[in-house]
């Protein structure tokens, strides 16, 4: 259980802050980048769902209520670096929160007509936030798969952040009334 009684520590004044195992870097260091970035999807995915909260999106506004808890997680994971005999057991994303994505995809693909053309992001309000979330958890991969490189992380981590940019497409299509009002890519339109 997570216990927050002061939210300012003075620890991070000097341009450091610390991970799960207490360990101090930088906070431009990749790992912190990478976690970061996944928080900000998180917060693109509160915005969209100011716009999902109605009957027509109930179920997609559940799975990204599932999602925002889901990217908790992956943060906890990220923010614990792989250690043998770890005092305490860290958080990891596992598997099956990917098959989620997957099998959600695939349900909510299944009414979506096949793309003719690249989308621009936008049309409806909840659409255009998934699609910001959507690229920041692209760049949050980009971050992981970079730390990955570098270091020991839970492969799953990039597995899910794959999909879940998968997932926040087909959700804008989704919300853009099952592609109806998703805004059309014009190759060469202003020239």
């Amino acid at each position: 259980m997570v216990k927050l009684d002061r939210i300012y520590t003075r620890g991070g004044d000097k341009g450091q802050t610390s991970l799960g195992d207490g360990e101090r870097v930088a906070k431009y260091d990749i790992r912190v980048e990478a976690y970061g970035t996944a928080d900000e999807a998180n917060a693109a995915l509160g915005l969209a769902r100011l716009h999902t909260n109605t009957p027509a999106l109930a179920e997609l506004d559940a799975m990204l209520l599932r999602i925002q808890n889901d990217l908790f997680d992956l943060g906890a994971d990220l923010a614990t670096p792989e250690q043998e005999n770890p005092k305490y057991p860290p958080l990891r994303v596992v598997q099956a929160q990917v098959d989620r994505l997957e099998t959600e995809i695939d349900a909510m693909n299944a009414a979506i007509p096949p793309l003719t053309s690249f989308i621009l992001p936008g049309g409806s309000p909840a659409a255009a936030y998934l699609h910001l979330a959507r690229t920041q958890a692209r760049r949050a991969e980009r971050l992981a798969v970079q730390l990955a490189e570098r270091e020991t992380i839970n492969p799953v981590v990039v597995r899910y952040l794959n999909r879940l940019s998968d997932h926040l497409f087909v959700a804008a299509r989704h919300a853009n009334g099952n592609g109806a009002d998703d805004v059309l890519w014009v190759p060469g339109k202003n020239r």
